[in-house]
């Protein structure tokens, strides 16, 4: 077992005063994703069983401490994006080692990330720490023993597979307490709920 949390983890060496992620979660993984992260960032596996530990990133760090017309503003962007189908089977791994699966299509994930930072341009994905942004779906890390094709082996039959946006989560990110604060259905009402 590695130690908690990983050298390559982004929360070595400060203090974690939490952040909000805009996410779709993809419930078809969530259990493999909940396994591996108790193995490198267990501090971040939510108790919260609506919390999509599996999900694709919309826009993240977002507003730390939304407003209602930011919350309003989410909810039109989700209630005027349909749901949509996306395969999940081709896996990958970032320059910084996380190992992570590529949704295809990519661009209807891409459409919610334009228009979520449009309309908060304070906000560029991942704080702007990447020249681009790659839809994907965070699986592991590589470590002793842990790289691409030993994810794959351990993921086996799970992939390929078909799965479905129908939602975006408003997602709080804080070692011990990451929660679900609100979601809000692609192509639904523009109220928030709890799930």
């Amino acid at each position: 077992m590695r130690t908690t949390p990983s050298p390559d983890s982004p929360h070595v060496g400060h203090v974690d005063h939490g952040h909000t992620v805009l996410a779709v979660p993809v419930p078809a993984l969530d259990d493999f994703v909940r396994q591996r992260t108790v193995l490198y960032d267990e501090a971040y596996l939510a108790e919260d069983p609506h919390f999509g530990q599996a999900h694709v990133t919309v826009l993240g760090p977002w507003v730390r401490e939304p407003r209602a017309e930011d919350l309003a503003m989410i909810a039109r962007i989700a209630a005027a994006a349909e749901p949509f189908d996306y395969l999940l089977a081709a896996t990958g791994v970032f320059p910084n080692g996380i190992i992570h699966l590529v949704p295809d299509p990519a661009a209807p994930f891409q459409a919610l990330t334009k228009q979520a930072w449009d309309a908060f341009p304070d906000h560029p994905p991942y704080a702007g720490a990447f020249g681009g942004v790659t839809p994907h779906l965070t699986l592991d890390a590589v470590g002793p023993g842990v790289d691409e094709a030993h994810v794959r082996d351990l993921l086996g039959d799970r992939i390929p597979v078909t799965c479905r946006a129908d939602r975006v989560q408003l997602q709080w990110w804080q070692a011990g307490h990451c929660h679900v604060k609100g979601a809000w259905p692609l192509g639904g009402a523009t109220t928030g709920d709890r799930s």
